[in-house]
């Protein structure tokens, strides 16, 4: 087997990731599907990031904590201006946590363009620096991935109308957001490595995720496409980042934590997540969507 070499360009993945892939046995299978990860937008991508009214970004605020936020605007905000150059007109209002640290020049961030309503998704992770208008991110790692796991969502007419309001703080979960949590059917997840920063998405029936206590999540970890790019980074590096939307009231959850998977010996694997901090914004999302159409390829509580 030959060995990772950090300093390899060919390679899309880092030590982190091939040690799960290896550790579940699907190196062949990555190496094969890591031929889809690029350092270029083309032309299919940048059609479909300009039709997105909605980009989520992660990664590490100047003290290390690592969150994942949402950017919102009219389609055409978010758009490929170069080869390996997406521009963003908006940034997170300033009282995001990565307010700070994308005023910064040359953060590693990852980005996930979701689109609920055609199940399509496309990450682009590199650095990103402020603009006039906003944010440039100059591209190391292009890919799509598979629907799996996406419910269908429809755009509601109009937008919101109640304006954002201060966020609230906490260090533990209140009874009203672990039911929120417990609920949910979709989150996004930001995670660090030392060559940059990675934003995905985990989706499933309502209660694939858990809250065993005021401090902690748990879900199951799905199959996908072998890349393990997610915990990998969470092999390597445990800080982590959690955004939960309130798809009807706008309303935003953000966490920032650690990670850790605890591997079973049947194959199955679980992923526990500590809390640090907890900010929830009312009204953060200006975008109603409706009621969910479930991914086919969730798994019932009972598999």
């Amino acid at each position: 087997m030959t060995p990772y070499d950090p300093y390899d360009p060919y390679d899309p993945y880092h030590q982190g990731s091939r040690a799960v892939q290896d550790r579940v046995g699907v190196r062949e299978l990555a190496d094969h599907v890591g031929r889809s990860i690029g350092d270029g937008i083309r032309p299919v991508a940048a059609a479909f990031l300009e039709l997105q009214p909605m980009l989520v970004i992660g990664g590490a605020d100047p003290a290390g904590a690592v969150w994942a936020s949402l950017l919102t605007g009219e389609p055409g905000f978010v758009r490929a201006t170069g080869p390996r150059q997406m521009s963003v007109a908006g940034r997170p209002r300033e009282t995001d946590p990565l307010a700070r640290a994308l005023a910064q020049e040359g953060t590693p961030v990852g980005t996930i363009a979701l689109d609920p309503r055609t199940r399509r998704r496309l990450r682009l992770n590199g650095r990103a620096r402020p603009t006039p208008r906003g944010l440039a991110i100059e591209a190391d790692q292009v890919f799509s991935n598979c629907p799996k796991y996406i419910q269908k969502r429809q755009l509601s007419p109009g937008v919101m109308a109640a304006r954002p309001k201060a966020p609230r703080h906490g260090v533990k979960l209140t009874g009203d957001q672990r039911a929120f949590l417990a609920d949910a059917d979709t989150f996004f997840l930001a995670t660090v490595h030392a060559k940059g920063a990675d934003a995905g998405h985990r989706g499933g029936n309502p209660g694939f995720v858990q809250v065993p206590s005021p401090y902690e999540l748990t879900w199951r970890d799905y199959p996908g496409n072998s890349m393990f790019l997610t915990l990998g980074n969470l092999a390597d590096d445990p800080r982590a980042g959690l955004l939960f939307l309130d798809w009807a009231t706008g309303t935003t959850l953000q966490l920032t934590g650690t990670a850790r998977t605890d591997h079973a010996d049947d194959g199955s694997r679980t992923v526990r997540f500590t809390l640090t901090e907890a900010v929830e914004t009312y009204c953060a999302n200006p975008l109603g969507w409706s009621a969910p159409e479930y991914s086919p390829a969730n798994p019932t509580q009972e598999d």
